[in-house]
């Protein structure tokens, strides 16, 4: 479990120590590009937030600058759509790109450089079957054995690779593979493939071509053409980095140096592109932007700031080793930041009648409240007080315990930015409930006004009923129920928690009738809140971002 979150002066990280070193000694001339790399195959989650905030800010605290470049090699699974929403995701978070590239920008030139792998006599093309070939690469215990296709000549490699190129053959039936070491203890490099035959559409380069570059090879050649002076990426690619740094050597091009940090693990979530594919395909979930996903569009829709998020991942930092981070910690980040912009507002979710009987009916009294203890500036609006109100139902007990301090008979209670009311008598209905209250209010208390003499300790929070806007609140919860769902035995998908939405109506003040996307709100003693985009002019929906509890610090105390 991380510890609750404190103040520190900001240290540099280990990727942050390497590029001062390098830029102290002047390596590739004290210059620092850096790059994001994502594949166009889905919308970007929290563990890329990590990887953006990283890339970026490096780059940012050296004087460098940093590329947008979309790996797009796959053509069957990329679509312009993950395009946008990525490029979206990256400004909402405040950074920009230097450049926005692509390696399909790149396709003519990988072809060359897989010719000139081939002319080496480091390139071959294989016809054995994906089967066959993983067969032939033993084990990690086992060396593996030569494809009998292993040692054609140059010429005959580059006439069927050419032919690969020209459409003559059909998907499957050969691919390219690099000439390096059957024998090596990583399994990675074992001839790995450098292009296979896909006859599919790209969403750029259209049909001129039915082959394409594999990661690995596409990868860190893209690297090399744009200059990156860090590649930064997960721990997973630490095998992959002497596959990226043989293609460098072999092709003499521009040294590009991989690094490799600890992706971000989160806790009742995950973070497979696969699995959140199949969460919305599934209709487990509305979609890529459902607030209960761990995209950063879903999480902006929840009502998450990106500066939350961005001071999320520099407490977090960057790791060395993998490690599962308590979603309590980003939800503390949230409610912190919300805490000091959110404007507050009254809504009641659990309405009890109040008639105030001494509050001539059809009159309306103007009552200004403030929007935000936390922000000096942030002003005042105007909410209408009248003859019938409502409150919360449990803020009245008709037998109160001690300490008790909202309303209960002959008690007084203070209405938020309005007046003192007294509870004088209630109403039950035939099966014995509650269901009104007779209270007098106070001429003389108004709030910022107050002469009464009074003093009350509870105060709670209301709406007119004449001016009462009826809203839905989407009330969220954890999404799946195992902490780390996807190390469970079994299908992640058995952990979904079945009740992670629940949907409820409310009474709100009539000044959410203004409320904005973009708006932030503390909707009082029940948490915050935001518009979402399913509102309309008939209804209003209201997402809670997260609640008023810091859980997650009580737990970790």
């Amino acid at each position: 479990m991380e510890a609750a979150p404190k103040e520190k002066e900001k240290n540099l990280n280990f990727i942050e120590e390497i590029i001062e070193e390098d830029v102290k000694t002047g390596k590739n001339n004290s210059r620092v590009l850096t790059r994001f790399p994502p594949e166009p195959n889905g919308y970007l989650h929290i563990g890329h937030a990590k990887s953006i905030c990283l890339n970026f800010g490096v780059a940012q605290r050296f004087g460098g600058q940093t590329n947008l470049r979309f790996d797009d090699t796959n053509p069957v699974t990329e679509d312009t759509e993950y395009v946008e929403s990525i490029k979206e995701d990256i400004k909402w978070l405040g950074f920009n790109w230097a450049e926005e590239l692509y390696a399909s920008d790149y396709f003519d030139t990988l072809y060359n450089y897989a010719e000139l792998l081939i002319s080496k006599g480091l390139a071959y093309v294989e016809e054995s079957s994906s089967e066959e070939i993983a067969k032939m690469k033993g084990t990690p215990t086992q060396a593996g054995v030569d494809s009998p296709f292993r040692n054609r000549s140059a010429e005959e490699n580059l006439n069927l690779f050419r032919k690969m190129r020209n459409s003559e053959f059909d998907e499957g039936a050969m691919v390219l593979r690099a000439k390096i070491d059957m024998a090596s203890p990583n399994m990675l490099m074992r001839d790995p493939l450098i292009y296979r035959i896909k006859k599919a559409h790209h969403h750029r380069t259209g049909d001129k071509w039915c082959i394409y570059p594999m990661y690995d090879f596409a990868h860190g050649q893209s690297d090399s053409i744009e200059n990156i002076t860090h590649s930064v990426c997960t721990l997973e690619f630490v095998p992959h980095r002497e596959v990226y740094d043989w293609f460098i050597d072999k092709l003499e091009i521009f040294p590009s140096k991989q690094y490799e940090f600890a992706r971000l693990n989160l806790t009742y979530t995950v973070m497979s592109k696969r699995k959140l594919l199949q969460l919305v395909n599934d209709n487990y979930v509305s979609g890529w932007d459902d607030p209960r996903m761990p995209t950063i569009s879903g999480m902006r829709r929840r009502g998450y700031t990106a500066k939350a998020i961005r001071d999320f991942c520099d407490r977090i930092g960057v790791a060395k080793r993998e490690n599962l981070i308590d979603v309590g910690l980003l939800e503390f980040f949230v409610r912190d930041h919300l805490n000091k912009i959110a404007d507050r507002m009254m809504v009641v979710t659990d309405p009890l009648k109040v008639t105030i009987t001494n509050f001539p009916e059809g009159k309306t009294e103007i009552c200004s409240v403030e929007n935000n203890p936390e922000n000096p500036e942030g002003g005042h609006r105007e909410m209408p007080f009248t003859h019938e109100i409502y409150i919360e139902s449990e803020d009245f007990m008709e037998e109160p315990p001690k300490k008790f301090f909202r309303l209960a008979p002959g008690q007084m209670v203070r209405l938020k930015g309005a007046f003192i009311i007294q509870c004088d008598d209630f109403v039950k209905d035939e099966a014995g409930n509650i269901v009104e209250l007779k209270c007098s209010y106070i001429e003389n208390s108004k709030s910022g006004q107050d002469e009464s003499g009074l003093k009350v300790k509870g105060v709670l929070h209301w709406v007119s009923i004449a001016d009462a806007v009826p809203v839905e609140l989407r009330i969220y919860d954890r999404l799946f129920k195992a902490e780390n769902p996807a190390s469970e035995e079994g299908e992640f998908m058995e952990y979904i928690n079945e009740n992670s939405l629940n949907i409820i109506s409310a009474f709100a003040e009539p000044a959410l009738k203004a409320a904005t996307l973009d708006g932030k709100y503390q909707f009082i003693r029940k948490g915050y809140y935001v518009l979402d985009k399913d509102s309309n002019g008939n209804q209003l929906i209201f997402n809670q971002t997260v609640g008023l509890k810091d859980n997650w610090a009580k737990a970790s105390n």
